[in-house]
């Protein structure tokens, strides 16, 4: 218990990126939906600003009493017509979205609902259909690298074992981390899943997963996991679209040019959180990862990812070519292109597919990204860089 409270005080006191962009939406739309994984920090963010509002208003309908308060949602929701009210795992009650129109419409004043969720927009099909032209939506994830990068305890090999899930980066050990973990993929998939209305047993969406972990970061092939688990293509694709909604899996389509060039068009499969991926691999200790044979694609995985939720306005994609030509990350925005190639190594070796790719993408510059506090050039445009001096680098874009 001592731990789980300093735990919780230290994630009170860490800002969250998103903070600014909270207030911007509640100006703009009458409701406000924040998604994300559960277990992100949602709730504690939404607790840290709830002393920034004149009144506020917070149910858990998680909580059999919260959930008891909108038996009569309406005679609720205009008894505190004043207060900004928050409505966390907005998932459990679909029902009340209509309601929620309705008391809209009736009044437009902007910033009187937030909306906490565990699935996208996509699965909360109601949202979208319901209150088009209402509500603003943002994704708040596990933490990023720019959000602790400068905490006093912050360790880049820290933060790549246990992931960015702030219970398990913020754990006092390793091992704590790991049972963490641990408890969170179990009821992931003994809990979570059915209660988006998945009848899927639990054995088999585990096998599924652990298959999913040793093709992260890799081209996906749907067919080839489905082979070893015994199911259809056609239901591992679907698999894939149900943890892509709920925030566990990222897949990332192939960048596409005019160079006369066959290109791969399977998207690659990403498990979003480093922590979640090391622990379906039983991955322990940093020594563990080491010697792993998915060392790389597991810091190809992490950069990847800590790049495409830092940098939302640049548009993401991978590039390969049938003969091996490949880059990690292509990010376009406002016609300008960046790359970046991922190498879990002090010491990158570039073949001859590096730079046939870059000669073909054309960029205006290339980012070698390595587990290391460094920045230097190695050829006119392609730099060998950190992570955090990566993002520094492309404030000048």
């Amino acid at each position: 218990m001592q731990i789980e409270n300093i735990n919780c005080k230290m994630h009170k006191f860490i800002s969250r990126s998103i903070e600014s962009t909270v207030f911007q939406y509640l100006n703009i739309f009458p409701a406000l939906a924040i998604l994300g994984p559960r277990q992100c920090g949602k709730s504690t963010l939404i607790k840290m600003l709830a002393h920034k509002f004149s009144s506020f208003v917070y149910l858990d309908l998680q909580n059999i009493n919260d959930l008891n308060k909108l038996s009569e949602p309406t005679l609720f929701f205009e008894s505190n017509k004043e207060a900004t009210i928050c409505l966390d795992e907005i998932q459990m009650t679909p029902h009340i979205f209509s309601v929620l129109r309705s008391v809209i419409d009736k009044d437009r004043r902007n910033g009187r609902f937030i909306l906490l969720g565990s699935a996208s927009r996509e699965l909360i099909q109601q949202t979208s259909e319901t209150l088009a032209g209402r509500i603003g939506f943002i994704e708040l994830t596990p933490f990023e690298i720019n959000e602790i990068r400068d905490l006093p305890d912050y360790s880049l090999q820290k933060f790549w074992l246990r992931g960015g899930f702030p219970n398990s980066y913020l754990s006092a050990s390793d091992e704590e981390s790991k049972i963490w973990r641990d408890n969170f993929i179990r009821t992931f998939v003994e809990r979570d899943i059915p209660q988006f209305g998945f009848k899927i047993p639990a054995l088999q969406l585990r096998r599924f997963l652990q298959m999913c972990a040793h093709n992260h970061s890799q081209l996906l092939n749907s067919s080839k996991i489905g082979e070893a688990i015994g199911l259809s293509h056609t239901t591992i694709r679907n698999y894939i679209d149900l943890f892509e909604n709920t925030f566990l899996f990222r897949t990332i389509q192939p960048y596409i040019t005019n160079v006369r060039k066959r290109l791969v068009k399977s998207p690659k499969l990403l498990i979003r959180d480093s922590g979640i991926f090391h622990r379906l691999l039983s991955v322990d200790t940093f020594n563990d990862l080491l010697g792993h044979p998915l060392f790389g694609f597991s810091w190809e995985g992490f950069v990847t990812e800590n790049i495409i939720t830092n940098l939302r306005e640049w548009s993401y994609n991978f590039y390969r070519t049938s003969s091996g030509d490949e880059i990690d990350l292509v990010l376009v925005r406002n016609n300008k292109i960046i790359a970046v190639e991922c190498k879990a190594s002090t010491s990158p070796y570039l073949g001859k597919g590096f730079w046939n790719a870059m000669e073909q993408i054309g960029p205006m510059d290339t980012y070698v990204i390595i587990p290391a506090d460094a920045s230097y050039l190695i050829k006119e445009h392609v730099i060998i860089c950190g992570l955090k001096e990566f993002f520094s680098h492309v404030n000048k874009y």
